[in-house]
């Protein structure tokens, strides 16, 4: 959707997403949001054309009942918008990255191998049920793919169909958290795996936009994904850990972790290798991956071959706020 802006900023806010278009990001999102900051301004500061400290900590507010990650989804944009600014020489105040720290996060678990086998089992025998024709392909595939490439549940819920790429093996993650897009390339048997599954779907429902598409090629929702998710563990077996029962986010979580401990095994240098894993994620500093990775105990000696004495020096500690 293209937006028409109107404040002291419009024709720097058009130049910054024909910036953004032109590299390849839709930024739809990400406009939709820099519409709305338009209207504020047009409404609190006409006529302002310099993106003062005051503007900023204005639009910084926090509304009665947002959340904390919607206030940070919200600033980001105009931290964005503020750097172009910068960049094309102009004066502009960069509201602080600390502006609106992450909560304080419950440890996340960490399948094992018998667990993810146990899932996948229960996964692949799920019936099919006529009024949801492609609900027992869809499922398995999706969580698959959480855990082989990583991904966060909503970049796997809302992939497109012409997001993904099945001759290359490559999925296009667009306008993802904090708005940033990257590609993410398969392993072969991830990619044969799809490629399955695109066919068995495109059987069913040949015209269909949703990669994973609900019965009338909508998007799944989180509330139906973890709804589903949590039979799924009941009827694996598997049980809570720690204070929070697993999650559909935790195999991210274990991608990571499960990454390393075959890189260790494998003898290669993790100061070399974490970097790769890094942008294969998608996360804007190597701290946010270290955040990923939990050596936990007996998983760590059995996956890597090497004794838990070593692992406090193989990963820093990192605060909650990484």
């Amino acid at each position: 959707m293209s937006y028409v802006f109107y404040s002291g900023f419009a024709d720097q806010l058009e130049q910054f997403i024909a910036q953004k278009n032109a590299l390849g990001y839709s930024y739809e999102e990400t406009s939709r949001i820099l519409h709305k900051f338009d209207m504020f301004c047009l409404e609190n500061f006409p006529g302002e054309k310099t993106l003062s400290k005051e503007i900023c900590l204005s639009w910084s507010v926090r509304k009665e009942n947002e959340c904390r990650n919607t206030l940070r989804n919200r600033i980001f944009p105009i931290r964005e918008f503020a750097k172009y600014l910068n960049c094309i020489g102009e004066e502009a105040y960069i509201i602080p990255a600390s502006f609106t720290p992450k909560g304080k996060a419950n440890a996340p678990h960490i399948y094992t191998e018998d667990e993810i086998t146990a899932i996948w089992n229960v996964l692949d025998s799920l019936p099919y049920k006529r009024n949801f024709p492609v609900r027992h392909l869809v499922i398995p595939a999706l969580v698959k793919l959480l855990y082989c490439c990583g991904l966060r549940p909503p970049e796997a819920r809302k992939l497109l169909r012409k997001d993904v790429d099945l001759d290359k093996g490559r999925i296009d993650i667009i306008e993802s958290k904090a708005h940033k897009s990257r590609i993410v390339m398969m392993a072969d048997d991830v990619t044969k795996m799809l490629r399955n599954y695109d066919s068995s779907v495109s059987a069913v429902m040949p015209n269909r936009k949703q990669f994973f598409p609900d019965s009338n090629d909508r998007i799944y929702t989180k509330v139906w994904l973890d709804k589903t998710f949590r039979i799924t563990l009941k009827k694996a077996n598997i049980q809570s850990s720690g204070k929070q029962a697993p999650r559909p986010y935790d195999f991210r979580h274990t991608f990571a972790t499960h990454r390393l401990y075959q890189w260790m095994k494998e003898g290669k240098d993790l100061d070399a290798m974490i970097p790769y894993l890094s942008a294969y994620m998608g996360h804007a500093q190597i701290s946010d991956t270290y955040y990923y990775i939990h050596l936990v105990p007996s998983i760590f000696e059995k996956m890597s071959g090497f004794d838990d004495s070593a692992s406090e020096s193989l990963i820093p500690e990192v605060s909650d706020d990484e």
